[in-house]
């Protein structure tokens, strides 16, 4: 598609004839005893004979048209198009081309005619019916020259009659009719003929064509008719044609123009593409020497919306739909502009003229380059006031800020948000931070949350940073508005991992929440809460612990005991707890807020869900897998039963209960339920939402757990690199990605990725989280085990040693890692040597285990086998033998059948019961401490 034909087709020349009349010779300027004289004036006209009969049947020859092209390309499924709809014989066919101002309807019906086969092509200019006349009269001289003389509408008619008395034979191009009764008279009086309309009216052709719409060029034809036109005169620096064709919207006129442009004042499209940028208003009216002034894409479109005045309306929404992005914007953003009918009736006529696009779907596009032109203030374009725009750009923030639901955690919600963060985006990217307005502020608030809870903390963290900016300038910084947009801030920082920079921007809030709003306000509160929640997150239980219960303390003396927000601090006051490892705190805690939960808000309610779900974990934390696996399938019925099963509440129960499966050494149960979920997570959240995240890691780990490593390795590598990619390679949770990766290249023995990655990790974690967080220890732990899979006991052993006193000082005795790695700076005592340190510290870790997690528990089972091992080194067979027959008994009892922990102690028994074996064919198991959450 292309450059539009040069000239005007069709276009009938001036008469040649000469018409007189009676009158008067009058003498300019003053006149003195002047006297009058009458001079009748006659002229004969005479025409040859053949301008008295009708057109004569052969009078084409060998053809007649004026159909003229220009530079064209693609457009070949158009064109294919058109053969098809003008391919069906009979009574005379009528297609309408029609589409936006400048698409090229005009080069595409040129070049489709112009390879027509028709006898008579003929090209009418028809944005009138006088102008319909004048080409049809056109018509008749070229067929006839001896009717030259005749009055025009006696040549028109001629050319009518001619048509009408030979179908088949011709093919008209009505070019740019503005209205279908202009050319309605034509259209009756011939038949068995084909007629072409190009039109920007997309409407109103019911009746009279078939039609057919044309759009943008494809990407790769506007760069073609870009390069083309540039380097018409020789070769040209072509670098970034592609972005200028992709910011003119492939607008076949836009392209052609700016090519020209560039090609005729050696400017690089680059070039052109700043001028764009920085003066918008000239190069929209710009043309090459030549070029027709009439047709740039600022005249032809205010000519469009000249035809719309007496619908004022239109203009208003068009100036309004600029600010928002190009394509699917809700209709109902529109709600309340106007009263409905009116509000209708102008959204329909901006759609029959082609300036927006209806999309049958309850949304709207409009082309980049009309939304461009609609915000950029001209002071000779009446359609186009720099008050006019300034009105629509805050306007359309209003609307965009009134349309966002209030919850954004309902996934009820999230189709409507999905649709209105792109618009928010394109808001704030159309103007300046400057313009900004509280509306402005909320859209973008609203558009963060959302992203924020959905895991894109970048653009979360550059929406709430902007909406803060915004309220401080308008609102002031003590501002209610302001101090929520501050904490919001703050809780993306903490996100993202940034605890640096929250905790003071949580101080700041709270100082400034406890001034203006007062120590005792839902919102002081709520900033406390968060205060330390941020705390505790770097691993400072001393200042973490005191905030959570000054929060619990006053809503419970402010909201009252019963208030939800008082069973929130408890829930999270518990929560604190557990990842202390305080179990024995934190399973009390959270029983007595699923109960009040229960009686407060009823059974089914999100929040006490959430409370037997996080009581299951506990449990399960606690090893009390008895409780912890039906209450975990409790849990997960009632969501499904009551939130649906693609609820993210189900996904997280159906998660939990393959873990605790997975717990229980149950990998039959395990795996698929995971894989399921990866599934599921994937296809409604999104593959990179941070429960996707979670998911995809611990079907991973799973597989690490049953032994199958070349589905784990990939899944774990995948898993470090999307977290790398969305939440950056600090996030507490890309170390811990990274430390299972380790893990896993460790299970593989590949010691050589596996140390270097455990070592990078350790210090980049306690950097970024402190030498004591719960994170930070697991990640030493682990690299103490790689230093011992590697044989290096002079690094391992004082590694474990330190890691294990730290456990027991942070999360104290009991705590399942603590109990972990007591069984591992065990083993290293024993391949070092040192029986006499191992076994106590063996026999110490399955009493131990017992006592917190139970017999049965998979890790009590490791510590048993471990201790059998132990007693075999230390050649007591007679303790050794039967701790194996029991352990191997109660593993084929407790866990699925393919679990690679029988095998092992199967080994290890059979190698026991043979004289006692090679000590060094002993297979123990070290636990591999990994996350999966």
């Amino acid at each position: 598609m292309t450059r539009e034909p040069d000239g005007v087709p069709g276009q009938p020349a001036a008469s040649a004839g000469l018409h007189a009349t009676d009158g008067a010779i009058v003498a300019g300027g003053n006149v003195n005893n002047s006297s009058t004289q009458f001079v009748q004036a006659q002229q004969a006209f005479v025409l040859p004979a053949e301008a008295y009969a009708p057109i004569p049947s052969d009078a084409p020859g060998r053809g007649v048209s004026n159909i003229r092209t220009g530079l064209f390309v693609g457009r070949s499924g158009e064109l294919g198009a058109l053969d098809a709809a003008f391919a069906d014989p009979g009574d005379v066919v009528v297609h309408a081309v029609h589409g936006l101002g400048g698409v090229g309807k005009s080069a595409l019906a040129a070049r489709w005619a112009a390879g027509r086969g028709e006898s008579v092509r003929w090209w009418v200019t028809a944005d009138t019916a006088a102008a319909v006349d004048a080409g049809v009269a056109a018509l008749a001289r070229a067929l006839q020259p001896g009717l030259t003389g005749l009055p025009a509408e006696l040549q028109a008619e001629r050319a009518v009659r001619w048509l009408a008395d030979h179908p088949g034979r011709w093919l008209l191009v009505l070019d740019n009719v503005e209205d279908p009764s202009h050319i309605r008279p034509l259209l009756d009086r011939v038949s068995g003929g084909r007629v072409l309309v190009t039109t920007r009216v997309a409407s109103g052709w019911h009746r009279h064509a078939t039609a057919i719409r044309l759009g943008v060029l494809e990407p790769a034809d506007a760069l073609d008719l870009f390069t083309r036109i540039l380097t018409h005169h020789g070769p040209r620096d072509t670098e970034g044609a592609d972005a200028v064709c992709a910011e003119l919207g492939y607008l076949a006129l836009a392209v052609d123009q700016a090519a020209a442009y560039c090609a005729e004042t050696g400017t690089t499209p680059g070039a052109y593409l700043d001028m764009l940028a920085r003066w918008p208003a000239e190069m929209f009216a710009a043309t090459a020497e030549g070029g027709d002034s009439a047709r740039t894409i600022a005249r032809i479109w205010r000519l469009t919306l000249d035809r719309l005045t007496d619908t004022p309306l239109a203009g208003e929404l068009l100036r309004l739909l600029a600010w928002y992005g190009p394509d699917r914007i809700p209709r109902d953003l529109l709600d309340g502009v106007a009263d409905p009918p009116v509000l209708v009736a102008a959204v329909g006529r901006l759609v029959a003229y082609n300036m927006v696009t209806d999309n049958h779907d309850g949304t709207v596009s409009v082309h980049r380059l009309v939304q461009a032109l609609a915000r950029t203030p001209d002071p000779d374009d009446p359609h186009r006031s720099a008050d006019d725009i300034d009105r629509a750009r805050d306007t359309a923030a209003e609307l965009l800020a009134a349309a966002y639901p209030h919850e954004s955690g309902d996934p009820a919600n999230w189709p409507r948000y999905r649709a209105l963060v792109p618009h928010t985006d394109a808001l704030a990217a159309h103007h300046t931070a400057d313009h900004d307005t509280t509306h402005t502020a909320l859209a973008l608030n609203q558009a963060a949350v959302y992203r924020h809870e959905h895991g894109e903390l970048g653009p979360a963290l550059e929406g709430f940073q902007r909406a803060l900016t915004t309220r401080e300038r308008v609102l002031g910084a003590d501002h209610p508005h302001t101090l929520v947009s501050r904490n919001n801030f703050a809780a993306v920082l903490h996100a993202a991992g940034d605890l640096g920079r929250a905790i003071p921007v949580y101080e700041q809030t709270l100082r400034d929440a406890e001034r203006v709003l007062g120590v005792d306000h839902p919102n002081t509160l709520r900033a406390r809460n968060n205060l330390a929640s941020a705390t505790y997150a770097t691993g400072d239980r001393g200042r973490a612990v005191p905030l959570y219960e000054q929060v619990l303390s006053d809503r419970a003396r402010v909201l009252g005991p019963d208030h939800p927000d008082t069973l929130t601090s408890r829930y999270n006051l518990a929560g604190m707890y557990e990842s202390a490892g305080d179990l024995d705190e934190a399973i009390p805690l959270y029983a007595q807020t699923l109960a009040d939960r229960m009686r407060v808000l009823g059974a089914d309610h999100p929040d006490t869900l959430d409370s037997q779900n996080t009581l299951a974990g506990a449990l399960h934390a606690a090893g009390d897998l008895g409780l912890a696996v039906p209450l975990y399938e409790q849990t997960l019925a009632d969501r499904v039963r009551v939130l649906g099963p693609d609820h993210p509440g189900t996904l997280g129960s159906r998660n939990n209960l393959a873990g605790v499966y997975e717990s229980a050494g149950d990998l039959d149960r395990a795996i698929p339920l995971y894989e399921q979920n990866l599934t599921d997570a994937e296809r409604i959240l999104g593959a990179d939402h941070p429960d996707t995240l979670v998911s995809r890691n611990n079907l991973a780990y799973v597989y690490h757990s049953a032994g199958d490593l070349d589905r784990a390795v990939p899944l774990f590598e995948q898993s470090h690199a999307d977290r790398v990619r969305l939440l950056g390679p600090e996030h507490p949770d890309t170390l811990m990605s990274r430390n299972n990766l380790a893990g896993a290249y460790e299970s593989a023995g590949d010691l050589d990725r596996a140390i270097p990655l455990y070592e990078q990790n350790l210090t980049d974690t306690e950097r970024v989280m402190g030498p004591d967080h719960p994170n930070t220890l697991t990640c030493r732990g682990n690299l103490a085990g790689v230093y011992e899979s590697a044989g290096d006991l002079d690094r391992a052993i004082p590694l474990y040693e330190q890691t294990f006193a730290d456990m027991e000082r942070v999360l104290g005795p009991d705590h399942p890692n603590t109990l972990t790695c007591r069984s591992n700076l065990a083993s290293a005592y024993q391949w070092a040597g040192d029986l006499g340190r191992a076994v106590p510290l063996f026999e110490q870790t399955l009493a131990d285990r017992v006592r917190v997690l139970g017999p049965d528990h998979p890790d009590t089972l490791v510590s048993r086998n471990n201790l059998a091992g132990a007693y075999e080194s230390a050649g007591d067979l007679g303790r050794a033998i039967p701790l194996f027959e029991q352990t191997l008994t109660d593993a084929k009892r407790v866990l699925s059948r393919g679990n690679p922990m029988i095998a092992v102690v199967r080994a290890n028994l059979e190698r026991a019961r043979s004289t006692g074996g090679p000590k060094r064919g002993l297979k123990r198991v070290r636990r591999f401490l990994g996350r999966r959450s």
